[in-house]
């Protein structure tokens, strides 16, 4: 008999954190049903109850706790288990005496979450009305797909899901940080230790690692959130007006300064300061930089007054600082002002197991910028990603979907990479004709072999499933049909 499969609602109005529980849901081997309105989540209640409710406080049609209220009124008892980007005490408190199970702020741990869940599905039932608790024989989330045979992973997914801002945009400017690899819980661990000290990060990595987003993650964990984050791309200002950018001028300082202005190290005052691409300052400059590192104070240009830097710094490059220093081109005693504390961060293709997951994001995130028809993810695409060096990282990612879904005008992704060739790639032609020593081609009957076995190998994988996600026309990246009239030609039958 098959095991039952309980089954778990998610209310929230940001289609990616949506995504993003629903995901860790789905990982714990659970059936998961997501809702964007709390409309349509009662619309959905009136047919079944779930075991157990996941529901965000700040909801564009109706309260969190006004519909935990209503909920009440009309005899719905269900564990909830209450999100919210605010952390609002009192408003924690009133969900508790409420009824509410459990009430999480984000960015919330994985394991809290799924814990909470496991202990909501635990209690005797309280789930009102008969035909309440949901533990059907075969469970079909919102994907379609029967969970009942999944079993609980050792690792859940970290998927940090800060609250949008006013302006509906997610903290952080390019999104959420998404991943389940090793190398990316260590970042995470760090960023943990650092946030609440004032303590100096320096953030290493290629280009496109996201170290921007890591920095503002940093930010928003510590006690200067409320108080500007301030970036400067290093690279991007002119030699002879670092001075000016950093620490601001007096007008008459210099020809066109007709008006004072004010430097990057006041408009941060009482936040942090993230210095970009800090590798590229002139020398003659780092010396004044450190100054200011060390004693916390500075001046205008053409002014007297100083003024103090409350500031905190966070600065990041791609570049290898250290052979910099033995270069003569970054000053020892600067490095090691700011090396305090660094965080390098892993390239894309240390971290192949977290491109599935940021792929789906940046669809999600690209359809809300971009407009376009909703295309398919198929499985052949993501096989597609994970065989990519991915030299530009992260950004080159995001780069190469937003392509793929303007092509794709509402069909499936397919991705435009450029072919990498490695001494350790190894082709099963290849390694046939290896074998084989003395030839270095295949006839036609032994490519049809090839050919066939291949087939017939996807089709075992995949129980013989044609059609749909996983199946193996999906995974061969060619069109049911196609596959269909393939197997027909080669005779293949599955085994009875």
């Amino acid at each position: 008999m098959t095991e039952s499969v309980s089954q778990v609602y998610v209310l929230d109005d940001d289609v990616s954190v949506r995504e993003a529980v629903g995901g860790l849901i789905r990982s714990a081997g659970l059936c998961v049903k997501t809702f964007a309105s709390a409309q349509e989540t009662l619309a959905s209640l009136r047919k079944e109850l779930p075991s157990c409710l996941v529901l965000d406080i700040q909801l564009p049609d109706i309260n969190g706790l006004e519909l935990q209220r209503e909920l009440v009124s009309k005899d719905i008892q269900m564990p909830i288990i209450f999100l919210t980007g605010h952390g609002d005490i009192p408003m924690s408190v009133r969900a508790i005496k409420a009824g509410a199970l459990e009430f999480l702020t984000k960015p919330f741990d994985d394991e809290y979450l799924l814990e909470a869940i496991r202990q909501a599905i635990a209690r005797p039932s309280k789930v009102g009305r008969s035909q309440g608790s949901i533990g059907a024989d075969r469970c079909e989330d919102d994907s379609g797909t029967n969970l009942a045979s999944r079993a609980m992973p050792d690792q859940a997914e970290i998927v940090f899901s800060p609250r949008p801002a006013g302006n509906g945009r997610p903290v952080g400017g390019s999104g959420e940080i998404f991943g389940q690899s090793v190398a990316l819980r260590q970042i995470i661990k760090q960023v943990d230790m650092v946030a609440p000290t004032d303590v100096t990060v320096l953030i290493l990595g290629e280009t496109g690692t996201g170290k921007e987003l890591i920095a503002r993650e940093i930010h928003r964990r510590s006690r200067r959130k409320d108080k500007p984050m301030v970036p400067v791309n290093c690279a991007c200002i002119p030699k002879d007006l670092y001075e000016s950018e950093f620490f601001g001028h007096a007008r008459g300082a210099f020809t066109s300064a007709v008006k004072d202005r004010v430097g990057r190290f006041e408009a941060a005052a009482g936040g942090t300061l993230f210095l970009d691409e800090i590798g590229e300052i002139p020398l003659e400059m780092q010396s004044k930089l450190l100054r200011v590192l060390q004693e916390k104070c500075y001046e205008r240009v053409g002014e007297e007054r100083t003024r103090r830097a409350d500031v905190r710094i966070i600065a990041a490059t791609n570049r290898y600082l250290k052979k910099e220093v033995i270069a003569n081109r970054f000053r020892e005693d600067l490095y090691y002002r700011l090396n305090v504390f660094p965080i390098r961060l892993a390239p894309l293709r240390d971290r192949a197991e977290d491109i599935p997951l940021l792929a789906k994001h940046f669809v999600e995130l690209s359809l809300r910028e971009l407009g376009c028809p909703r295309p398919r993810l198929t499985q052949a695409g993501i096989q597609a990603l994970l065989g990519y060096d991915w030299p530009g990282n992260i950004r080159e990612l995001r780069n190469v979907i937003e392509r793929a879904i303007i092509f794709a005008r509402g069909g499936a992704l397919d991705f435009d990479l450029p072919v990498v060739h490695s001494s350790s790639d190894r082709t099963p032609t290849a390694s046939r004709l290896e074998d084989r020593g003395d030839l270095e081609y295949l006839t036609d009957s032994e490519m049809q072999r090839l050919e066939r076995e291949n087939l017939f190998a996807v089709l075992e994988k995949t129980g013989w499933k044609i059609k749909g996600i996983d199946g193996a026309a999906e995974l061969l990246g060619v069109k049911p049909t196609t596959l269909i009239s393939r197997i027909g030609k080669m005779g293949l039958k599955r085994p009875s």
